[in-house]
């Protein structure tokens, strides 16, 4: 049976830490966040986050029913830094845009925390309302509602799965993080025209290109072919 969740308010009065800090969502979440920066995935644990909070670490159950509720908690944190401080300017294509840009650079700002949430739906406060400002902007804009789901499910999904792969690659080891950029201005641009003539014209660019997330310009390419949707129309 799941363990009941008290309320916010409840925990503030009654649910100070051994050295008489104050626990909160917010206050978990920011220290989840930092263990796995420092530790991985794997070193985030109901032990481990009662270590860093001087609490025990049954006291986490009282905010979050499981580990997996806190790990929803961490992604919707994520949006709702992303969201933070952003307001439409009534201009669809810059507004979209601006959003897109926001997540990706929060989610690889912590790419630990993205390899776990990027392809979790938490139905959080933040996550709503960057669906519902999503849905907002594109219905404004004037895109009728089957397209404005269409455009929705392409721009949300492409911009969590560039997160999380160029996240996956940040969390990597330094060493084979190294190893993968290297081997575009190795292997690549060593491979000879008479085989692999393509690669072979390509491969400067290839080297330059490549150690750089694909994300904006597989934005723009969405954004063109969704304005050209809504030109014809």
């Amino acid at each position: 049976m799941p363990k009941r969740v008290v309320p916010e308010e409840r925990r503030r009065r009654r649910r100070p830490t051994r050295s008489g800090r104050v626990l909160s969502e917010t206050l978990i979440v920011k220290t989840a966040l930092r263990l796995l920066r420092e530790h991985g995935s794997t070193g985030l644990t109901a032990r481990r986050l009662g270590l860093a909070l001087d609490c025990d670490p049954s006291t986490l159950y009282r905010y979050f029913r499981g580990m997996d509720e806190l790990t929803l908690a961490i992604g919707d944190a994520l949006i709702g830094q992303a969201l933070h401080g952003w307001r439409p300017t009534g201009q669809w294509r810059a507004d979209l845009r601006a959003v897109g840009l926001r997540i990706h650079a929060a989610y690889v700002s912590h790419p630990q925390a993205a390899v776990l949430t990027a392809s979790r739906v938490s139905g959080r406060a933040n996550e709503l309302a960057a669906d519902e400002a999503v849905l907002d902007v594109l219905r404004t804009a004037g895109f009728p509602l089957p397209e404005t789901v269409r455009v929705y499910h392409a721009f949300i999904d492409t911009t969590l799965a560039f997160a999380a792969l160029d996240a996956a690659s940040l969390a990597l080891p330094d060493a084979a993080l190294r190893a993968d950029e290297e081997m575009w201005r190795s292997t690549y641009a060593r491979l000879p025209a008479a085989t692999h003539p393509r690669i072979a014209e390509a491969a400067p660019l290839l080297a330059a290109r490549m150690v750089t997330s694909a994300y904006p310009t597989a934005l723009d390419m969405l954004l063109e072919s969704a304005g050209n949707s809504l030109a014809g129309s």
